[in-house]
């Protein structure tokens, strides 16, 4: 079973981040806390990386990873017209729980899904994540977990459902390190569409609306959850599995960010957040359709175009052309034929 190297002195960090590192630069994962919950990153720039974290979690390209970063003066180098709103919250509250949406600068040469040309940005407020970020530059990370079960709070945890199919388990105890924010509807980061003129609430997490008001007051609160309907607490929802519960800290990023742009394009979350596969279907169904979506190559796919008018890809990306989608993958699983012509 893949190694957990904990970090809990400074000898123990430099050395789980030099084996990070290393990680990284061979196009692997690897499981690392954050200030939120555990997260499972890679290399945002390696393709073979970003198909292994999307298989490991078993979800498809439709919902695309956030990217971290080390400090917020790198979103210059990675996002494009950001709006004096995202520079305002970013400066407020990273390092920090809060997911900023941009659009992705048009020439980087990266492939993280279908993101219809934007990226969700975030610098955690976590001394281990940011040694790795400084050391290996961005990353794709989303939460440590299958799609679908809680995010993780322990590397233990992360290990029991991600297994060897993660290189390296960074340990450094539970997540949240601290308290939940008083007013919090969860532990997880907020999540901020800031590609419009006027910001949105994507997910309500960690930083409240209230607090990003008094930063940006024209923020708008979106669709609000249900905890704060029903005024009921973070922990009490989370228990009931509602708005609050910590499913996943950065899944929510990679559909929100997925639906704001293209809601058609978000039908395969229902059954990427845990609905069931099919009629009929089994857990070996399941991880036949994840080992589908990992083993299908990478490497072979064109560079995305991150343009602002860019048309979603509707056809199959079969024989070597990239991540089967998950209707592609089902399809295969259930012995249909290939319709490359529909």
């Amino acid at each position: 079973m893949s190694e957990i190297r904990s970090c809990g002195t400074p000898q123990e960090l430099e050395a789980a981040v030099t084996e990070a590192a290393g990680v990284v630069a061979d196009g692997e994962c690897l499981v690392l806390p954050t200030d939120t919950v555990y997260g499972i990153g890679c290399d945002a720039f390696s393709a073979p990386g970003v198909q292994g974290l999307l298989g490991a979690k078993g979800r498809t390209r439709e919902m695309p990873p956030p990217v971290l970063i080390a400090r917020p003066e790198v979103i210059d180098g990675l996002a494009d017209q950001i709006s004096d709103d995202a520079r305002a919250l970013a400066q407020a509250f990273w390092p920090g729980a809060l997911t900023i949406i941009c659009w992705a600068q048009p020439t980087l040469g990266w492939d993280l899904g279908e993101t219809h040309g934007t990226v969700a940005l975030r610098v955690p407020d976590d001394a281990v994540t940011r040694a790795v970020l400084e050391r290996v530059g961005p990353m794709a990370v989303s939460s440590a977990n299958r799609t679908g079960m809680p995010a993780a709070r322990t590397a233990e945890q992360a290990r029991e459902m991600l297994q060897d199919r993660v290189a390296l388990y960074l340990d450094d105890g539970p997540r949240p390190a601290g308290e939940v924010p008083a007013g919090a509807q969860d532990v997880a980061s907020t999540i901020v569409d800031c590609t419009g003129e006027t910001p949105v609430v994507l997910r309500h997490g960690a930083i409240t609306l209230a607090r990003l008001r008094e930063v940006v007051p024209n923020v708008d609160g979106g669709t609000e959850p249900a905890a704060a309907a029903t005024g009921e607490s973070p922990e009490a929802a989370a228990a009931a599995g509602g708005a609050g519960a910590a499913v996943s800290d950065d899944d929510a990023a990679a559909s929100t960010q997925s639906a704001r742009q293209n809601p058609e394009a978000n039908a395969p979350e229902s059954f990427g957040e845990g609905a069931a596969l099919s009629a009929g279907s089994t857990p070996a169904d399941e991880d036949l359709v994840t080992d589908l979506v990992r083993s299908s190559p990478a490497e072979a796919r064109p560079f995305v175009d991150q343009g602002r008018e860019r048309t979603p890809d509707t056809e199959p990306r079969w024989d070597g052309t990239g991540a089967l989608s998950m209707e592609e993958a089902q399809r295969l699983v259930a012995g249909e034929p290939e319709n490359h012509g529909a």
